[in-house]
């Protein structure tokens, strides 16, 4: 099973070979991996609805306690198979909606790389590994958001999508160390079998807050929610696979993962709640402002995602149930909604809702799947949306009864109601202005619509089936036990559940017949308003630029004496803060310097020192300098280790003859010009290293020494090196791959050094061109090219 998650990885190798052999049809072929693991994961489901687990893993750095592990129960199998099963049809709708784009290739490369990441994410075991994956999911996102790269707002929206998310990771990153280092625990599956230990722990605030903090902004909670519609930028096959079933999803996975171990608590309870429900209602108020069909659906993506976590944080079975019932809904109808908007622009020209109309007669099929997903969305009868909505009123009565969380989730789905009227405009109204004459689109672009269409109508009159196999397993592994459910399509009577859904229907109704005169209050609501989390973002993103430009003037001015001075100055500070908390090791002078040899090869270091410093010739200081090495290497000698002396000896003949060589041949001041301030300063940090690193060398030498390494280098440099001379051995046997890269090292230096003294000096005024500037933007988006095509 290790495999499983690794196999889109290889797939995306052979994408821009596939697209190059078969154009648009590469498509299809790729589609065959995310199909057959979707095959694979469907024959494990009858095992996993009847209560098992399955594991497999294989260490990765066990040093670290760090494995390659994976964990099949009910919550991750139903994602591995969204994962799956909608990446098929994404593969396949992408190649046909790409069809004949120069970058084809590398975008099929791209989204099977997310899937492989997406994939890892919901099927990991090991915490670290579920880390890497998490990260992993917004590096990918990162370059199919950006992948019209040439468009300045492509690139913003990829950057701002990589900031947020990817700075979530890292919160995350540190709750998994906390929850190793107090729990002791490195897998889920451990942490999950001991759930009270982490709820419990000192720690459990911190790590809390961590967690919340990397799923709210891969979920794009309020306040972090304004990177998913502005990742609308990204060609419509991402938005349908990214942002409704898979990455927008990942935050909510790592909170239902998380959940037994960390609810019941008065945190979770009011957290959770509080942000999934303000995030509801922002989105569906700020979907009902939009006129773009990807940006409604986008806003009402971040709307379903705040209900989700609503939800969690209420923490009832049912309504966990309810959470996870409608994050199967909303994956099946939004991905199909979202291919839908794109398959109307790649006909239409457009999907501004105000220009479309009449779509209905000319495009049957994608109409077809467009009404079936926008009543699941609306939660009506007999998709899977009315059912989801059902039993989530039934969690929320539930907990609370009228509570704040069951009003909110009335207004939401309200809303949401009206919302997905206006995403069936387009089809049933008037026909409008289009800059192009549309007709029915090719199969790879209704093909998935309808197939997730078809799923939500099924799901739906199976239900019994939907719930022992998906919904059952998937809601067991949230709360951690075994549930008994029982769902019905037809509700049995009028209890208040029911009731809010007339409630629910009849202000939906009221609302779609007021939705341009909503639509007209809350755009002149926003603009009087002016800032807002996404020109938040804008201004922090400057902040830390301007800052950046700043200390960037500060330490990298272009003068190389400011360089050395702040290498040196941390260099001093790193060997002498230890001493202000540890104090000074025992210092004590040698036995030896009672030796008249030794005492000599001091003085001798000594003086040279002094004459380095005094010099008024470069070459004598050079000189003088080579005088330090050759005290080491008499005293190596002395200590009766020949070779190591010999070693220094050459080490340091040679770098007196090529310093000398360069120095010479520069145009160098005889004097030293600098001012007397800056020759204590750099007095002061050359007296601070050599201080710190003698203190530092005296309290290594008075530890008591580990002969171990130095007696297996002793016993075994003839028998496996077949060299005598220990040093030399060690140098280019044992450590051969360091020394080689010292000898590069060296040799890139020697090479740049002679360039600099054969190049004369630049032209003034000329300049070297900007590696950094941004490319030159072009209005030409993926969905522009794709129109003109059609056209």
């Amino acid at each position: 099973m290790l495999w499983l998650a690794l196999a889109p990885f290889v797939a995306a190798l052979a994408a821009p070979a596939l697209v190059a052999a078969l154009g648009g049809r590469a498509g299809w072929v790729l589609a065959i991996v995310p199909a057959t693991l979707f095959c694979l994961f469907a024959t494990m489901v009858p095992e996993v609805a009847n209560g098992a687990a399955l594991t497999a893993g294989a260490d990765w750095a066990p040093s670290l306690s760090i494995r390659y592990a994976i964990l099949l129960d009910g919550l991750s199998l139903t994602f591995a198979l969204l994962v799956t099963g909608i990446g098929a049809l994404i593969v396949a709708y992408a190649g046909g909606y790409l069809a004949g784009h120069p970058h084809q290739g590398r975008f099929l490369a791209f989204l099977l790389l997310f899937m492989g990441a997406m994939l890892g994410l919901v099927i990991a075991d090991d915490l670290v590994s579920l880390f890497v994956f998490y990260e992993l999911t917004s590096i990918t996102s990162f370059l199919l958001i950006g992948f019209d790269y040439g468009r300045e707002p492509a690139r913003r929206a990829a950057v701002q999508a990589l900031v947020v998310t990817g700075g979530g990771g890292l919160a995350l990153l540190a709750g998994i160390v906390l929850i190793r280092l107090t729990t002791g625990e490195t897998t889920v599956s451990g942490l999950l079998a001991a759930p009270d230990v982490l709820r419990e722990g000192a720690a459990y605030t911190a790590v809390f807050v961590l967690v919340c903090i990397g799923a709210f902004t891969k979920s794009a909670q309020v306040p972090f929610h304004s990177w998913l519609p502005n990742a609308m930028e990204a060609p419509t096959p991402v938005s349908a696979y990214l942002h409704s079933a898979t990455m927008v999803k990942a935050g909510v996975f790592v909170l239902m993962r998380f959940a037994p171990a960390m609810d019941d608590t008065a945190l979770w309870h009011t957290v959770l709640p509080l942000f999934g429900g303000a995030t509801f209602l922002t989105g569906v108020v700020l979907g009902l402002a939009q006129t773009d069909l990807k940006q409604i659906l986008a806003y009402t993506t971040v709307a379903s995602l705040g209900l989700l976590v609503m939800l969690i944080g209420v923490g009832s079975e049912l309504a966990i149930t309810g959470a996870v019932a409608y994050l199967i809904a909303h994956a099946l109808f939004k991905g199909g909604l979202f291919m839908v908007a794109g398959a109307v622009d790649h006909e239409a020209g457009t999907r501004d809702v105000r220009e479309l109309g009449g779509l209905a007669s000319k495009m049957p099929l994608t109409f077809l799947a467009a009404l079936l997903g926008c009543l699941s969305m609306a939660g009506l009868p007999p998709l899977f949306g009315f059912v989801a909505k059902e039993v989530l009123y039934d969690g929320l009565w539930e907990a609370g009864g009228l509570a704040p969380a069951t009003v909110v989730a009335v207004v939401g789905n309200a809303i949401m109601f009206a919302i997905a009227g206006v995403l069936l405009m387009p089809f049933v109204a008037r026909a409008g202005t289009m800059p192009q004459q549309p007709h029915e689109a090719p199969p790879s672009l209704w093909l998935g619509p309808l197939v997730l269409a078809g799923l939500a109508l099924a799901g739906a009159l199976l239900l019994d089936d939907s719930v022992a196999l998906f919904v059952g397993p998937m809601t067991s592994a949230v709360v951690g036990g075994a549930v008994d459910l029982d769902l019905h399509l037809i509700p049995s009577g009028l209890y208040p559940p029911v009731v809010l859904t007339f409630v629910t229907i009849g202000a939906g109704l009221l609302l779609l017949a007021l939705h341009r005169t909503l639509r007209s209050a809350i755009v002149a609501a926003l603009s009087a308003a002016g800032w807002g989390p996404d020109r938040g973002f804008d201004q922090v993103m400057g902040v830390i630029l301007s800052a950046a430009h700043r200390l960037t003037r500060v330490i990298q001015p272009g003068t190389m004496r400011r360089y050395i001075s702040f290498t040196f100055l941390v260099l001093a500070v790193a060997l002498l803060a230890p001493l202000a908390v540890d104090g000074l090791p025992p210092l004590t002078a040698p036995d030896e310097l009672a030796e008249p040899h030794y005492f000599v090869v001091l003085a001798s270091a000594v003086a040279g020192l002094w004459i380095v410093i005094v010099a008024r010739r470069r070459l004598v200081a050079i000189v003088s300098l080579g005088v330090q090495g050759v005290m080491v290497a008499l005293i190596f000698m002395l200590y009766g280790a020949p070779d190591l002396s010999f070693t220094q000896f050459m080490v340091e003949t040679l770098s007196v003859v090529i310093l000398a060589l360069v120095m010479t041949r520069l145009d160098l001041a005889a004097a030293d010009h600098r001012p007397a301030g800056h020759q204590v300063k750099d007095g002061v940090i050359a007296l601070s290293c050599g201080l710190g690193f003698a203190v530092m060398l005296y309290g290594v030498i008075g530890q008591p020494f580990d002969s171990r390494l130095s007696d297996f280098h002793l016993t075994h440099a003839y028998d496996i090196a077949h060299g005598r001379n220990v040093v030399n051995v060690i140098l280019v046997d044992y450590r051969a791959l360091d020394t080689l890269g010292e000898i590069a090292v060296v040799m890139a230096a020697g090479l740049a050094i002679l360039a600099l003294l054969r190049m004369g000096p630049l032209a003034h005024g000329a300049s070297a061109p900007c590696s950094g500037s941004a490319a030159p933007a072009s209005p030409t988006t993926t969905d522009d090219l794709r129109r003109r095509e059609a056209a």
